[in-house]
């Protein structure tokens, strides 16, 4: 059974995804034409006459060209209008179904306008994360509460030390949940308290980041007690919680608290070069488009294999101008050490949040004296 022709009023704004196909022309030229199908109708093409479903609703295939030896790159267009406008579908409309078909990974997403204005984006973003730290030019500190194992009581006397040291963020370990030795609600309590101390002996601004592994039914009433228990952000995976799930948070006026996003659950996306999506989108832009307001990865060089153009892929497109939606912080964190902040102040510049954690612990252990150092290293770059 054929499908007739049919009329639609779109806009003809179009979203342009720029995929790598792996294979020779012709295996790389059938998957960009499925690409097309399988992203938007996932119908037999043939069975659709003529009219804006086949000219306007099927993903249109812009340009077409050999990228090296093993792969070609091709620019497809889609209606915006078949995002719904919102993040789920956008999501699905960039890697859907073809997520499941090898060979198939995208590298770079380009958004008109139009469907920008739908995306509120960051609450703070750089910006409002400098005003809510009062560091106006630098990059910030950033270090994580850790080892798992370890009481509520103790993690707050680190965020204490940390605090006085001259932090400018302490943000729990992404494993830390509610667990039973360090519960929730107690560890937010008590790290917010310690470093509400703290600020008030040094007249610094450190903000505590719990990390938030709630259910979805139980969202909102735990940022809410985390922000009322003294909480100044929001630790958040995406990969695990969901990106719909921190543009929840991020758009919550009832929480309005700073989000960092982890990469946790995330690696699978980016460590192949033949299939998955590329750091800059998931690390940079899709971030930044569900409403972190800074994004933490691995550092080059670091316990992770991500390469120095891979981490300023994703630099760039957390600074990079994106229609109405606020820059954000890239956070280059794993495995780095106090001697890596001169080269990350050279590959960052002021524009970057320097992550380091359990490098913070090493020498004579003294809390409160390697964070003055990491603060004083950061500062003499200015």
């Amino acid at each position: 059974m054929t499908i007739p022709p049919v009329s639609l009023k779109l806009s003809d704004e179009r979203l342009r995804v720029t995929f790598r196909l792996t294979g020779d022309e012709t295996e790389a030229r059938v998957k960009a034409e499925d690409i097309c199908i399988e992203q938007t109708v996932e119908f037999p093409a043939h069975l659709i006459e003529s009219g804006d479903i086949r000219d306007k609703i099927f993903g249109r295939i812009e340009s077409f060209e050999q990228a090296d030896a093993t792969a070609f790159t091709a620019v497809i267009s889609f209606a915006v209008e078949i995002t719904g406008f919102e993040l789920k579908q956008l999501i699905n409309v960039l890697y859907g179904n073809v997520s499941l078909k090898p060979g198939i990974r995208v590298q770079r997403v380009d958004i008109p306008d139009l469907l920008l204005s739908s995306f509120r984006g960051p609450r703070f973003g750089v910006d409002g994360l400098r005003q809510l730290t009062g560091i106006p030019d630098r990059p910030l500190l950033c270090t994580a509460l850790k080892p798992l194992g370890l009481s509520a009581e103790q993690l707050a006397t680190q965020a204490y030390q940390f605090a006085l040291g001259g932090i400018d963020i302490i943000k729990d370990d992404h494993s830390l949940a509610d667990q039973k030795f360090a519960p929730f609600a107690e560890r937010v309590s008590r790290c917010g308290e310690a470093i509400r101390i703290a600020n008030g002996e040094t007249g610094y601004k450190c903000m505590y980041f719990p990390s938030l592994t709630a259910s979805p039914d139980t969202l909102i009433s735990a940022a809410t007690m985390a922000r009322n228990a003294g909480a100044g952000g929001l630790l958040i995976s995406p990969g695990i919680i969901g990106l719909d799930a921190v543009r929840f948070l991020a758009g919550s006026d009832q929480v309005d608290l700073p989000i960092m996003s982890h990469p946790a659950f995330q690696g699978t996306f980016v460590t192949s070069v033949d299939n998955g999506i590329s750091h800059g989108v998931v690390f940079g832009l899709l971030a930044r488009l569900a409403g972190a307001d800074a994004s933490i990865f691995p550092n080059f060089g670091g316990r992770f294999s991500f390469s120095k153009s891979e981490c300023t892929e994703i630099a760039d497109n957390c600074l990079a101008p994106m229609g109405n939606i606020r820059s954000i912080f890239p956070t280059p964190g794993g495995g780095m050490s106090l001697n890596r902040v001169a080269e990350m102040r050279a590959t960052y510049g002021d524009q970057a949040i320097f992550l380091i954690g359990g490098a913070l612990h090493e020498g004579s252990g003294d809390l409160m004296k390697n964070s003055r150092m990491f603060r004083r290293l950061v500062e003499q770059g200015d």
